[in-house]
Formats: structure tokens, sequence, C-alpha cells
């Protein structure tokens, strides 16, 4: 699944290439997208901007129309020239929006709809979103404080609680948890607020890193986790991430992996560099 620092650097991309042009073509595979609510049609709007919320992918029209897409597992958004070749399949595509130099096209895309600028700070998924790591105005003190309310929680589920903090997805929580030697398994209400400051503070960071510009994205998505490792694999780069039962990089104890919550999310960790605490 992509986590906040992909879709940001996808937001971005798209906000390049479309922001202040004029939708000149609107397509989809989604009969809901179809129409829109006050009967005027995409094609013709101004792309106003295209941003991220955490995990989603927002491009506002003119009018205070915005398009909400959500990647989940496998869904992703290309950008082409006129005529170029697209990487995927027609099959896979669920949006297909043109201005007058290029197309964006959406594959996959299981979550999309349109919402008003309203709605946005109002109701559903994106209103209740909490702090963004890669917001501008990250509110540490309001992470902390919604992270530390999970309760018996455990602290790997609250990490991934969009609610509580927005951006974290699987990946960067076993990583995380790994280089702050937090156990996943710890109650929410049980780690220290300065850990859970290092916590946010760590994951902002390497999120922040993952979006510098001038990087390969394939390099960019994990670069800062293990700096010194090669980019060869997508193992080789990363501390516990799917390394089941190989040896920890810094002790040599075999990785420890769990499914998860209602999700069954699956976490990696070492129980000798994160080892289960007391309260």
């Amino acid at each position: 699944m992509p986590e906040g620092d992909s879709i940001f650097r996808a937001a971005r991309t798209l906000h390049r290439v479309l922001a202040g042009h004029t939708v000149t073509s609107f397509e989809t595979a989604y009969a809901h997208l179809a129409r829109v609510d006050d009967d005027t049609p995409i094609t013709g709007r101004t792309i106003e901007r295209c941003e991220s919320a955490g995990k989603h992918l927002l491009i506002t029209f003119a009018g205070g129309l915005i398009l909400r897409t959500h990647m989940r597992m496998n869904g992703s958004w290309h950008i082409y020239r006129h005529g170029e070749r697209w990487w995927r399949g027609p099959q896979a595509m669920r949006i297909r929006m043109a201005t007058a130099d290029w197309v964006a096209v959406a594959f996959d895309v299981p979550v999309a709809e349109f919402i008003s600028s309203r709605e946005r700070t109002t109701i559903g998924p994106v209103a209740a979103l909490g702090p963004d790591l890669l917001g501008a105005a990250f509110d540490r003190a309001e992470a902390v404080r919604r992270l530390l309310a999970g309760g018996d929680l455990p602290i790997a589920q609250a990490l991934l609680d969009q609610r509580k903090v927005a951006g974290i997805g699987n990946v960067y929580k076993s990583e995380v948890l790994f280089l702050c030697g937090v156990n996943p398994e710890t109650p929410s209400c049980q780690v220290p607020p300065p850990v859970v400051e290092h916590l946010l503070d760590t994951a902002r960071s390497l999120m922040q890193e993952n979006v510098i510009e001038g990087t390969a994205a394939q390099i960019q998505t994990y670069r800062s986790l293990r700096r010194h490792a090669p980019y060869s694999d997508h193992s080789d780069h990363l501390w516990v991430y799917g390394r089941r039962h190989q040896p920890c990089r810094k002790c040599g104890a075999p990785i420890a992996v769990k499914k998860m919550g209602l999700d069954a999310r699956t976490t990696y960790w070492c129980p000798s560099c994160q080892p289960t605490r007391s309260g």
C-alpha cells in the first residue's frame, strides 16, 4: 500500500502538470463519478490544485469540487503525454482526465468520490484524519495525545490509525518502531510520552527526506531507513520489514512476525532490540 510520502510525491507531480489547466475530457469506469451533483460537467472546469492528505490524494476543481482518491493496495496515478503508450492496459483504467498537454490516468484505484470543499473539513475520512506527518503545520502535541489515548490498543495498530496520525503505513510502522526500540505489542497508553514524541519525530523526519526532489522514486521511497545499504532488493534496505526469521541487522536475533488487528496487518520486529517491557 502506498504510504504518505508516495501519495505526497504523486500529488506534487499531478499539481505541477495539471494545476491551472482546463479539463478537456474526463472519463471513468465508475458510474457514481459520471455525474456531478450540481450537473456541471468536469470537462471545462479548471484544476486548481492537487495535494495529499495523509494517504488520500485530492484534486480540487473550480467551484469547490474535489476528487478524492485512495490507492489502498494497488492503485496508482500516472501522467502521460497525449499519444504516449500507457504502462498499464486500458482494462485497469478507472479514471482518465486530460488537459491540452497531459493525460492523468488512475489505474486500479478502488476508492474515488467527489466531495465538496465543505465536506472535506466537516464529514468523511479526510475530515477525520489526525495530524498529517507531511503537513506544513504538523501538530505533534495533538498526535501524541491521540496516540496515548489509544488505551490498550497496541502501539503498532495505533500508528496505523489515520485518525490518530496520518501518513504512516505498514512499512514505516515496523521500521520506525524498530529504530526507536519499541515493542509493537506495547499498549499505547504504556508508551512514555517522550518515546511517542521520538516515534513521531523519526517518522516525520524519514518521510520528509523521502519526498526530497532529485532522487529516483524507487530509491527515494525508503532510502532514509538504511542509508548504508544497497538499493538492489526491496528488503535489502529495510531493517525489519519483510525479513521474517532473518537475522537482525543490529544484534543477529531472528526477526519476529505477527499479523495484528482486524485487518491482520503484518508486523515485523526484533524481540531482542525491541523487548517487551512491563508497564
